[in-house]
């Protein structure tokens, strides 16, 4: 017997005789609800004592009580006393259960499937069942052979246990500590929203005339005034004003057809 079971053992033959007698009054007995809530009560020593056993772990001992208590409120709602298991047998996995349940629930940084938490939990005790076993680092395949799935589960369980902590953007990644993992994240890069413009302006320009792509070539490209290109075509430079007006019109016409 545990050293949890012996300490469970010592409660008082009144609580297991609450148990009993909870388990032969009608559910529409009047005294149910009290000698339920008597066998919880009597039994809160167990829980407590269990919740206690995974403190200092990152949860706050009252959260663990409270959950050590939703386990054995369970268990007293789900005890059989006609079946050869005393009720501590019965309620310290039931509660160790809910505990760690809520584990897997508060403390992963990132929120995965209860299936990706599960496995990773059943792959660390494979890796170190196996690394006993083989005398050497499990691979994938074995550790999938272990527990009977498949590697691409495996490595999916492998991949969801990375969200179990997370590191901070202010982690020092330079030996000299300047450079923090923030900076090294990309930022928003405006550029891309010209690109499909970009794309398309080739195929606009295109319709235009020489002279009008030429005006356009000067004055964007060049960076020319206005005056300059008129000296520089022979046209006056309220010409050029309206033939750029012509132009840009033209070229805003074909982007909107195209984009």
């Amino acid at each position: 017997m545990t050293v949890t079971a012996t300490r469970a053992a010592t409660v008082s033959d009144s609580a297991t005789g609450l148990l009993d007698a909870l388990s032969t009054t009608p559910a529409g007995d009047g005294r149910r609800g009290r000698l339920r809530d008597q066998a919880i009560e009597a039994w809160l020593p167990l829980a407590r004592h269990l919740a206690h056993r995974y403190a200092g772990r990152g949860e706050p001992t009252d959260d663990l009580i409270q959950t050590a208590m939703v386990g054995l409120i369970k268990a007293v709602d789900k005890f059989d006393p006609t079946r050869s298991v005393d009720f501590a047998g019965y309620a310290i996995p039931t509660i160790i259960g809910e505990i760690k349940r809520h584990f897997r629930d508060r403390t992963w940084s990132v929120r995965v499937p209860r299936r990706l938490q599960e496995l990773r939990l059943a792959i660390t005790e494979a890796n170190a069942t196996l690394t006993h076993t083989l005398g050497r680092s499990p691979t994938v395949t074995d550790i999938a052979v272990h527990l009977g799935v498949t590697e691409e589960d495996i490595l999916e369980g492998l991949e969801g246990a990375r969200a179990y902590n997370a590191t901070s953007l202010s982690t020092p990644i330079s030996t000299d500590g300047t450079t923090e993992l923030g900076d090294t994240l990309g930022g928003e890069d405006h550029e891309f929203e010209l690109a499909e413009t970009r794309v398309a302006l080739g195929p606009a320009l295109a319709t235009l005339d020489p002279r009008e792509q030429k005006i356009l070539t000067l004055r964007f490209y060049g960076n020319l005034t206005q005056s300059q290109i008129a000296d520089h075509i022979g046209i006056s430079q309220m010409h050029v004003s309206r033939l750029l007006t012509k132009a840009l019109t033209k070229l805003r016409s074909q982007l909107d057809a195209s984009l």
